[in-house]
C-alpha cells in the first residue's frame, strides 16, 4: 500500500524473549479484558498473532474515520490485515523472577493491539505489560460474549437472578450455553450532545477499567484461579508470585494519556504514568490543583496546543517530578503502530507518519519511558542511561519549559 521502506513491527532490543494472550475475566460487558506482554522462555517456533485480531476491527476503524465500510473495511484488512506481531503468542511465561507491572490505556477510536511495538519493547526489558481494550465505546469497536440465555436480557448491564448466580461461580463454565460476540460499536457524538460531559464519563469508566484490570493481575499475583473467557493456552497460575505489585505504573497514549493521569489519583497502586502525548480535553479543572504522583508527558510537535501545553504545566507547577518533552518532527500517530506499517499513500492520507524516522521516533519514547520508570518504581537497571532525555536534553528532543 504505497511506499517503498519495509514496513513491520520491528523486534524487541531488550534480554527477554516476549509472550501474549488475550485475558478476558467475566465475560459479560462489565468484565475486563486485556493482551498481556510479559517475558518468555526461549522456544523454538512459535505462533506469531495477527495485528488485526478480527476483521471487525476493520470495520471499526472505518465507521470511527467515517468511511464506507463496504469499501473501507476491505481496503484496511488489505493494507494491515496480514502483519504479524512478532511475540509468540500463549509462548511459555519466565517464572525466574518478579517483574514491575504497566497497565496500558489506548487511544480514542483504537484497540489493544495498536500499541504493540511499545508494549513489546517493554515486556523484552522486563516489565508485564497489561494493554486494556476500553468498553466505554472509545474504541473503535470490541466485544464481550454473550450467551443464548443471556440474550434474553432486557438490556446490557441490568442484574438478573439468573446473572447473580453466574457470578457466583457455583456453575461450571462448562455448562454455560455456547457463548457469541456482541460487538461494541464507537460511540459518535450527538448533535446535542456535550462532548466535555461524555468524554469525561468516559475518562471516568476506563480509569475504573484500568483499575479492575490490576486487581485481576493481583488475583494472578496471589494464586487465585482466574477463568480465561477466551481460546488460549497460556497457564495464568504460573505468573503466581510473579508480578511485583509494588512497583505498578499506568502509562496510555492521547485519551489514554488522560486515563493514566486520573488514574494516579483514584488507585494509589499506580505509583507514575506515562502519558504519551496527552488528551488534556477529558480532564476536569480540579486536577490541576492536586499534587499528583510523578508524571511523564512525551508530546508530539504536532499534536499538542498551547492550551493543553499550559494544563500540563499547571500539574508540573505542583510536583517538580512530572517531566515535559517533545519529540521534534513527530506526529500525534508516532507512538502507535500505524506509523511503522502504513506506507506513503496512506500515511499521507492518515497522517502517520512525521519528519522523524519511525523507528527513531518510537526508540526515543521507549528509552526515556524506561529512564523514568526507574526512577520511580526503584528498579535495579541500566535504563538511567537515558536520563537526560527526561530534561529533553538529547538528539530530535526539547524540553518544555
Amino acid at each position: 500500500m504505497g511506499g517503498v521502506q519495509s514496513l513491520g513491527l520491528p523486534s524487541a532490543t531488550g534480554p527477554h524473549k516476549v509472550g501474549c494472550t488475550d485475558i478476558m475475566t467475566d465475560h459479560r460487558r462489565k468484565g475486563s479484558f486485556f493482551r498481556l506482554y510479559y517475558p518468555c522462555e526461549a522456544c523454538g517456533e512459535v505462533k506469531h498473532p495477527l495485528w488485526i485480531p478480527n476483521y471487525e476491527y476493520c470495520k471499526g476503524l472505518a465507521d470511527y474515520l467515517n468511511r464506507d465500510k463496504r469499501w473501507c473495511a476491505p481496503l484496511l484488512n488489505m493494507a494491515f490485515g496480514y502483519y504479524e506481531v512478532p511475540v509468540g503468542w500463549d509462548a511459555s511465561f519466565r517464572a525466574a523472577e518478579k517483574y514491575p507491572l504497566i497497565i496500558f490505556s489506548h487511544g480514542l477510536g483504537a484497540f489493544r493491539t495498536v500499541y504493540s511495538a511499545v508494549c513489546i519493547e517493554l515486556a523484552s526489558q522486563g516489565f508485564i505489560v497489561a494493554a486494556v481494550e476500553h468498553r466505554d465505546e472509545s474504541a473503535c469497536t470490541t466485544f464481550f460474549l454473550k450467551s443464548s440465555v443471556q440474550n434474553l436480557e432486557p438490556s446490557v448491564g441490568a442484574t438478573t437472578a439468573l446473572e447473580q448466580s453466574l457470578e457466583g461461580s457455583e456453575i461450571p463454565p462448562s455448562s454455560l450455553a455456547e457463548m457469541e460476540e456482541e460487538w461494541l460499536p464507537y460511540r459518535k457524538l450527538d448533535t446535542a450532545e456535550e462532548d466535555f460531559a461524555l468524554r469525561n464519563k468516559q475518562l471516568c469508566h476506563r480509569v475504573e477499567e484500568c483499575s479492575r484490570v490490576l486487581d485481576v493481575l493481583r488475583d494472578i499475583n496471589n494464586g487465585k484461579l482466574i477463568k480465561n473467557y477466551l481460546p488460549g493456552h497460556l497457564d495464568l497460575s504460573v505468573m503466581k508470585a510473579c508480578i511485583d505489585l509494588k512497583r505498578v505504573a499506568v502509562m496510555g497514549h492521547s485519551f489514554g494519556g488522560s486515563t493514566s493521569i486520573l488514574a494516579i489519583t483514584r488507585d494509589s497502586r499506580f505509583r507514575c504514568a506515562v502519558a504519551l502525548d496527552s488528551w488534556m480535553f477529558p480532564l476536569t479543572d480540579d486536577i490541576y490543583s492536586k499534587a499528583l504522583p510523578p508524571v511523564f508527558f512525551v508530546n508530539s510537535e504536532k499534536f499538542q496546543t498551547s492550551d493543553s501545553i499550559d494544563k500540563m504545566k499547571r500539574l508540573r507547577s505542583n510536583n517538580n517530578e512530572i517531566k515535559i518533552i517533545t519529540i521534534i518532527g513527530s506526529v500525534h500517530q508516532s507512538q502507535t503502530d500505524f506509523t511503522l506499517l502504513t506506507g506513503q499513500l496512506l500515511s499521507l492520507a492518515f497522517e502517520t507518519k512525521g519528519t522523524i524516522d519511525p523507528i527513531m521516533g518510537l526508540n526515543i519514547t521507549n528509552k526515556a519511558s524506561l529512564a523514568f520508570l526507574q526512577r520511580h518504581l526503584d528498579l535495579q537497571k541500566d535504563f538511567d542511561q537515558w536520563n537526560a532525555l527526561l530534561e529533553g536534553d538529547g538528539e530530535h528532543v526539547a524540553p518544555v519549559n
